[in-house]
């Protein structure tokens, strides 16, 4: 026994592995993605945001609006298609006048603020504001801005 070693208990552990990796994901990276994303996604919503271009008449005695009011947009293409906005939702022809009715009917203030686009003829706003009143609208007001406004 003396060209023999023992063995000792520390020294056959050391022979075999013991496989006990645990499967843990590292979430660091994952989380600054994220908060890469966020900050993307952050500065890009206000640009994605825009309402209908229209090219308002323009007035000397135009004033500010104050408030929350029912806008309805008339674009150029309104003679074609028959639609027109209801604040920012495009509202097919069959249907705007209906809408308008039962947003009336849930509001006091029975008031509407017509923008329609500068090259939008008289006939077409005056057969809207016909349209309007039939469906309990009591004033009607034209929006338009002042010679220096954008």
């Amino acid at each position: 026994m003396a060209g023999k070693v023992q063995a000792g208990p520390r020294a056959s552990a050391r022979g075999r592995r013991v496989a006990s990796t645990l499967a843990e994901i590292n979430v660091v990276p994952l989380v600054d993605v994220m908060l890469v994303l966020l900050i993307i996604f952050m500065v890009t919503a206000p640009m994605i945001q825009r309402g209908v271009d229209v090219n308002l008449p323009v007035s000397q005695r135009a004033s500010n609006i104050d408030g929350e009011r029912l806008f309805i947009t008339v674009p150029t293409t309104y003679k074609s298609d028959g639609a027109l906005y209801i604040g920012d939702e495009r509202v097919r022809a069959e249907i705007w006048k209906e809408r308008v009715r039962q947003k009336m009917e849930s509001t006091n203030d029975k008031q509407v603020y017509l923008r329609g686009d500068g090259a939008v003829q008289l006939q077409e706003l005056m057969s809207i504001i016909d349209a309007l009143k039939s469906a309990g609208v009591e004033t009607v007001g034209i929006v338009a801005k002042r010679e220096g406004e954008i």
